[in-house]
Formats: C-alpha cells, structure tokens, sequence
C-alpha cells in the first residue's frame, strides 16, 4: 500500500473467499476489467492417504470457488467489451509428483476449464490465459509438505510417514514469475500458456509425452526416483546455478 501511495496509485483492497457466495457476489459490484484468478491451497500427501475432507477443499478453492466466481465476472465483461482473466494454474498443471497428485489434478481441471474458457470467450474479445509457476521458494511448495500435521484420520492407517519427506526439488527465486505473471495481466504477453521458469519448458514438455510411452509394469517392486528424493531433500532448497 505504501509503495501504490508512494506512486500515485490508488487501491482498494477487499477481503474475498472465493468459497464463499456472499463474497463472490460482493466482487460483481467492482467493475473488474482484468481479473487474475491466484487464490490457491496446496495439500500434499499420498493419494491413498489424503483425507476427503482435505481433498474437498483442494478442489472448492483451487477450482469451484474461482470458477463460480469467474462465471459472474465473465457475463459482465462480455457485457462491457474486451476484458482480460488470467488463471494462475502450476507447472504442476501439466505435470505430476508424488505427494502433490491431489493439488495437481486440481491444477489440471484449472487448465481443463482455461482453455475451454477461451474457446467460449473469443468472439467477446476476452483474452484468456494462464501462468504455469514451477517450484519457486515462496514457502508454499514446503508448508504443501505439512498439511499431514492437521488431518484428522488414523495416523496408523497410512502409507507413508510424512515427517521424513520433503519437496523433492530444490526451488527457484519467485522474482522472474512475479514479472511473468504482471505482464501476462497488463496484457503485455499474448501467449495463451506461459510456464516460468522457462529454463524448465523442454523437460515439462518431455514429462508431458511420457505418460504416452510409459508401460504399466515400469518399475513395479522398486522405489520411484522422485519419492526418494522427497527422503534426501531438505526444506527451503534453493537452485544455486
């Protein structure tokens, strides 16, 4: 606030839960013209083991919440004209890990509705896009890796001890997706996906195609390279080159 001031910027901030209805009809009375859809939770933990409860809210933040409230938003917009909604998706929206497959396919269905979005949208001259953030060290990736320590489940009937795992890649500086992420919504980029860091874009497009090849047998009696690297990892890594 003190920086908007300091430029001459006038802002309004609102408190808003996007799982909330009286919220999100609240948001229909501000007028938005670009709406950046960035709320967000990350539940981590083994698919066997994630508790429902846990697995429902994945979903009414990352995904219902901001779809019910980019639907209002949207009908407006193409009232108005040309509009801009950016869906702030994850590289984990095109990719999987162990231990994050639960907010992962909710990143997916947030790619799913993006670019059906766009198709839908086009001939209002709304402009769709997403932001696909990697591993960046901002603390979310790591406090994901946490979330076991509130489940409300038998601690005896799960898979894996979560207190000896970790993310299980080292992370970057957010800097380069906090520049990704404003230009994309003051409509200075007009690329429709737009994955940062960009040094991971051949390595996220392999992972994609693998799926393709894979066989079901792969591997089968043996420890997956990325749950082990979830035991060596510790917390907070940075990329160092």
């Amino acid at each position: 606030m003190r920086q908007a001031a300091g430029r001459g910027v006038s802002l309004q901030v609102e408190k808003l839960d996007v799982t909330n209805d009286g919220d999100r009809r609240k948001a229909l009375d501000w007028g938005v013209e670009i709406l950046v859809n960035n709320a967000g939770v990350g539940e981590g933990g083994s698919t066997v083991d994630i508790p429902a409860s846990n697995i429902r809210h994945q979903f009414e933040v990352n995904v219902t919440g901001p779809l019910l409230l980019t639907q209002g938003i949207a009908k407006q917009m193409v009232k108005r004209g040309a509009s801009r909604i950016v869906w702030v998706s994850s590289r984990e929206g095109l990719n999987v890990n162990p231990f994050t497959g639960i907010y992962s396919a909710s990143k997916h269905a947030v790619e799913a509705i993006a670019e059906t979005m766009a198709y839908e949208l086009q001939e209002h001259n709304i402009e769709v896009a997403t932001v696909n953030p990697g591993p960046f060290l901002t603390g979310f990736n790591d406090r994901m890796f946490q979330t076991w320590e509130s489940w409300e489940d038998d601690p005896s009937q799960r898979l894996f001890d979560y207190s000896k795992l970790a993310f299980p890649r080292a992370q970057f500086d957010p800097e380069a997706v906090y520049a990704t992420l404003t230009a994309v919504a003051a409509g200075e980029v007009d690329r429709f996906r737009n994955l940062e860091p960009a040094s991971m874009l051949e390595e996220t497009k392999q992972l994609q195609q693998a799926p393709w090849e894979r066989k079901v047998t792969d591997g089968l009696g043996t420890l997956h390279q990325a749950i082990q690297h979830s035991y060596e990892m510790q917390p907070e890594t940075l990329v160092t080159s």
